[in-house]
């Protein structure tokens, strides 16, 4: 099983594509090469090739990323399942993962994030714990972002060496990731791991 992410930036016309778009490509080679694991397409979409136990975190990385600009956001389905074609560009790519992702990005309205799988049941309660998280993540400031993105790329970073990198001290690194909900979305993510391996 794979995961296939597909997502759009919302309110991209508000910021000059040369400031978001070379960041955007910078975060998604962190995950695989152009065009066999990513792709941009239609000017402010992507779609992502992801193993299907770090989906979540890695969509959670890119709205930190994203949102680290003032106005925008990114809107992301998780679609689980298989892959029954391996094209030589993802968007030449098929199977079940790839028709979840689509479908979920089709359906998504107010929420940003979604995931959809073969297990209705899981994605009713992680849907609805994303909901939650998103009364959260949906407001994180640019500073907070900036504190998350770099608090997931240096999960080896205890919060002293993060304020010593960030250039703040640690009790601001402290208060920036609680109002980020970071441990929150941390264990969220271990409750998406933990029960993916049912699927």
């Amino acid at each position: 099983m794979i995961a296939i992410l597909t997502g759009d930036i919302v309110n991209s016309r508000r910021h000059e594509v040369q400031n978001w778009l070379p960041i955007l490509k910078k975060i998604l080679n962190q995950y695989g090469s152009s065009p066999l694991t990513w792709e941009i397409f239609r000017g402010d979409s992507f779609q992502l090739k992801s193993e299907i136990k770090t989906a979540l975190w890695t969509a959670i990385h890119i709205k930190a990323t994203i949102k680290q600009f003032k106005n925008l956001d990114v809107r992301i389905a998780i679609g689980l399942g298989e892959e029954s074609y391996k094209g030589e560009r993802i968007s030449e790519s098929n199977g079940e993962a790839y028709i979840n992702s689509g479908e979920c990005f089709e359906s998504l309205q107010k929420q940003k994030l979604a995931v959809s799988s073969k297990d209705l049941i899981f994605d009713q309660n992680i849907n609805l714990m994303l909901n939650l998280a998103a009364l959260t993540t949906d407001y994180w400031t640019s500073t907070v972002a900036k504190t998350i993105v770099s608090a997931i790329e240096q999960p080896k970073k205890n919060q002293k060496e993060l304020a010593t990198l960030l250039n703040k001290s640690q009790s601001n690194i402290s208060e920036l990731l609680n109002r980020g909900g970071y441990d929150e979305i941390f264990k969220l993510n271990q409750y998406y791991q933990q029960h993916i391996v049912s699927l």
